[in-house]
């Protein structure tokens, strides 16, 4: 069976592209696997530099099939930010909670319609020798004013769906998975799996 590394120490990252592939009979494993795989600085200035930086270096370390995966939220009254500082939004010690704190402190007046966000999500299918395929997709929404959910994890509990009224945190994640940014780049990405692994 063909090994496929996901660049991420990221366990709901992990889990959502685990479920997404699950058609495919590879063994996904993730960084979690590979304790001595280098350290990633991600310091690309676009989510798709980021997630190409990330399976290109593990790639290259292991020899292997691997997929880099870089995404984030863009909030249109905050001039598209976070961006791709998303997951250190809040700084150095940066958690999910600390993250959606400063994201609702930051748009605290501003009215529900001026609170549009999107979603956005670049992978890189790397193999030892080059690059497979790069692709993007993203998901549009609003920014509610309180945490709403359990479900999914970063800024899903403040992430609303208008067309369900509900947040991806309150959504099933089967529905989430339909729509979601990583389930639109990871559908592209699914093609050039295919093609690849025959």
């Amino acid at each position: 069976m063909k090994e496929l590394i996901v660049a991420t120490k990221n366990k709901g990252k992990l889990r959502e592209i685990k479920e997404l592939l699950k058609d495919f009979d590879l063994k996904i494993t993730s960084l979690a696997d590979y304790p001595d795989a280098p350290e990633i600085e991600e310091d690309g200035k676009t989510f798709s530099q980021n997630a190409i930086k990330k399976a290109v270096t593990i790639a290259m370390f292991t020899k292997k099939l691997t997929l880099g995966e870089d995404s984030g939220l863009e909030v249109k009254a905050l001039g598209n930010q976070p961006g791709i500082y998303s997951a250190r939004f809040s700084g150095d010690g940066a958690t999910d909670n600390k993250n959606n704190s400063k994201l609702l402190r930051s748009l605290k007046g501003v009215s529900a319609k001026k609170r549009q966000a999107r979603y956005r999500c670049f992978a890189a299918l790397v193999d030892g020798h080059k690059i497979v395929d790069v692709v993007g997709g993203s998901c549009a929404g609003i920014i509610t004013e309180r945490l709403r959910g359990k479900n999914g994890f970063g800024y899903d509990p403040l992430f609303l769906i208008p067309k369900y009224n509900k947040t991806f945190g309150e959504l099933d994640g089967s529905i989430k998975a339909k729509m979601s940014h990583r389930a639109k780049a990871l559908e592209k990405i699914k093609k050039s799996l295919k093609k690849y692994l025959k």
